[in-house]
């Protein structure tokens, strides 16, 4: 799993969303490194936060764990995460899960 940091130095342009591409596989051996990458992310976060998805090729239970646990925490920040580009078995998992509803998709 590889998540691709937008502001490595920790500066965001409030103007524009901060948005985070994830790629590999999201599974129990990589969500710890993933929560703790993005509540890193959360503290110098605009007020949008999008996860682009198009690289991710697997994700598990414990992936939709960290998805779920980072939105609650985004969203006592005053922060809204959305997700970008799920591929298609993602897009099915978001939905079985209920997770299409409460995760809003941007383009």
């Amino acid at each position: 799993m590889t998540v691709i940091d937008p502001a490595p130095l920790g500066v965001a342009d409030p103007s524009k969303p901060t948005t985070v591409r994830l790629s590999g596989e999201i599974d129990i051996f990589t969500s710890a490194a993933l929560r703790r990458q993005l509540l890193s992310t959360l503290h110098y976060s605009t007020s949008l936060l999008i996860l682009d998805l198009s690289q991710v090729s697997f994700c598990d239970a414990g992936g939709v764990g960290v998805l779920v646990g980072i939105q609650r925490r985004a969203r006592s920040m005053g922060i809204t995460l959305a997700l970008k580009a799920p591929r298609p078995f993602m897009s099915r998992l978001l939905h079985n899960t209920g997770l299409d509803r409460s995760l809003p998709m941007t383009v």
